[in-house]
This record gives structure tokens, C-alpha cells and sequence, in this order.
């Protein structure tokens, strides 16, 4: 409840009533180890804002390089999938830094693991790329090479209802 004080759960469920598109999305955030919450409701368009809010990265989306640019870049030892093409497949997209930042508020996460956040174009064109986690008692952002993938290293996501 400390992620969603003041929001009722009969108007996120008639929101996700209304579309279905966005329930099988945060299906497979669920589905995918992502235990997504609502975390707040954007004031302007009212709609509801899901995160990731598992523990550690999502288990059934780690091992993944940044992009599709990132993936066709590597020769071998290929990952299977890109965070941001997973995300696009899902309905989702993945943690800002500031999302990143707001998530972490509600209690660390990623203590074991780390997660692709957005990059910045300027970043991605000399192909490095962002991600996340927590260590030392305090929130952590690194950059990678895009194409670089972990077993411990995943992606978070948002979606807004």
C-alpha cells in the first residue's frame, strides 16, 4: 500500500476493463516476473502508472542487450532478445532515470541485480547505454556498452492505464 496511498482500486480496475490491450500487458509484466504495482496517477491525463516492482530485475527478461541496434551488432554469443524489442512486444516501455529514482523511494531493489533504464540518444549513438541498481545503501547509474548482456541484468518496466 506505501507505493499507492489515495488510490482506489474500483477505478484502476474499470480502467483496466476498458482496454484490454493494456490488461494483457500488465499480464505479462506478471508473467514475465515483473510483480507490477501501481505507483501513481498521472495528474494531467488521470491514467494509472504500473511499475515493475519485483525485488530484483524481472527473472524472465534478463540476459538481454539494450536495442535491436545492440543485438544485430554482435557476431556471436548473441543474447535472444533486447530490453527495449521485449519492452515494444510487451505494451510497455522501459524505467526512465527518474522512474528508476521514484522506484527505488519505495524501497531498494535491484541489490543482487541491475536493470537497462532509458538512454539518452546522445548516449546510444557512441553506444553505450544506462542501467541501474542499488548498492552501498544508495541508487547506482552506470553505463555499458548497449550490446553487452548479464545474467543478472534485466529491464524494468512502466505502463499507464
Amino acid at each position: 500500500m506505501h507505493r499507492h496511498k489515495g488510490i482506489k482500486w474500483g477505478e484502476v480496475e474499470t480502467r483496466l476493463g476498458a482496454d484490454a490491450g493494456k490488461l494483457w500487458s500488465l499480464g505479462e509484466m506478471e508473467r514475465t516476473g515483473g510483480e507490477p504495482d501501481v505507483v501513481g496517477r498521472d495528474k494531467k491525463t488521470g491514467e494509472f502508472i504500473f511499475f515493475d516492482c519485483s525485488a530484483e530485475s524481472p527473472k524472465g527478461r534478463r540476459s538481454v542487450c539494450y536495442d535491436q541496434a545492440a543485438l544485430d551488432s554482435r557476431k556471436e554469443h548473441k543474447p535472444k532478445h533486447s530490453a527495449l524489442g521485449m519492452a515494444a512486444e510487451m505494451g510497455i516501455r522501459i524505467l526512465t532515470e527518474e522512474e528508476y529514482g521514484q522506484l527505488q523511494s519505495f524501497g531498494p531493489v535491484d541489490t543482487r541485480t541491475s536493470s537497462w533504464i532509458e538512454t539518452p540518444a546522445d548516449i546510444r549513438e557512441r553506444g553505450g547505454a544506462l542501467f541501474g541498481d542499488w548498492r552501498y545503501g544508495h541508487t547506482f547509474l552506470y553505463h555499458n556498452g548497449a550490446e553487452s548482456y548479464y545474467a543478472a541484468r534485466g529491464f524494468r518496466g512502466s505502463l499507464r492505464v
